[in-house]
């Protein structure tokens, strides 16, 4: 048990416990956040090499491209839809958490369920599930940390949880540092932290993402288009 959660049931136990679903509820977002929600972003980071390529052409001063030269960082976007549950159901699809697509109305999106029977939950007699979405699962791993560790087997651990944000502060650290090295796989933490109120806010220093002043790490609402047009 952390100190938010310590603290918390220290509350509770002071309230009668007609209140005490009432302040379940209230701080259910505030728990998730702060034991097991951790939000990544992907990007890579590489110092120069021998016999690298020069380019014969030099960049326009100020553009994204001239910046990814110079500090030889650049952000990975990942479009794909996937969630991975319990190492035993995975789905794929093209649907957005927004209301274009959850509207039901507008566009048209497809998604892909799959499971294996005999490595579900009820079926392998008290073991983890260790079939081809087990190993899928530990491969995608794999490519964010280039690395592969006994740990890796119970994502639910706190152990497993610490070690992965250990390996995004890392990589973001050595993503923002003016020096140049080779980052660690892709895996970064997101640039938020959540406060014990449940608030949200980018963390100290950093406003923005590296390189970009106009890209706000908590985005920021269009100034022209309205909100329907954009979600």
């Amino acid at each position: 048990m952390n100190s938010a959660t310590a603290d918390l049931w220290k509350q509770l136990r002071s309230q009668p416990q007609s209140t005490w679903l009432h302040t379940i509820l209230g701080k259910c977002q505030m728990i998730l956040c702060l034991l097991y929600i951790m939000l990544c972003l992907a990007g890579n980071k590489e110092a120069h090499w021998d016999g690298e390529p020069t380019p014969p052409q030099h960049p326009a001063a100020g553009t994204p491209y001239e910046k990814a030269q110079q500090h030889r960082r650049f952000q990975v976007y990942v479009h794909s839809k996937m969630m991975i549950v319990d190492d035993e159901y995975i789905i794929i699809g093209s649907a957005n958490i927004n209301q274009r697509s959850m509207d039901g109305s507008r566009d048209t999106e497809i998604a892909m369920g799959a499971f294996q029977p005999k490595h579900c939950t009820g079926n392998t007699k008290g073991n983890y599930p260790r079939g081809q979405i087990h190993g899928f699962r530990l491969n995608c791993w794999e490519e964010h940390t280039c690395d592969v560790k006994e740990l890796f087997e119970k994502p639910e651990s706190s152990e497993c949880m610490r070690d992965l944000a250990a390996i995004g502060q890392k990589n973001w650290e050595d993503y923002c540092s003016e020096a140049m090295c080779d980052m660690k796989g892709h895996l970064m933490t997101y640039p938020i932290q959540v406060n014990q109120d449940g608030s949200i806010g980018p963390l100290s220093d950093w406003e923005h993402f590296p390189d970009f002043p106009a890209a706000k790490v908590l985005g920021t609402k269009s100034a022209t288009l309205p909100d329907l047009l954009t979600s």
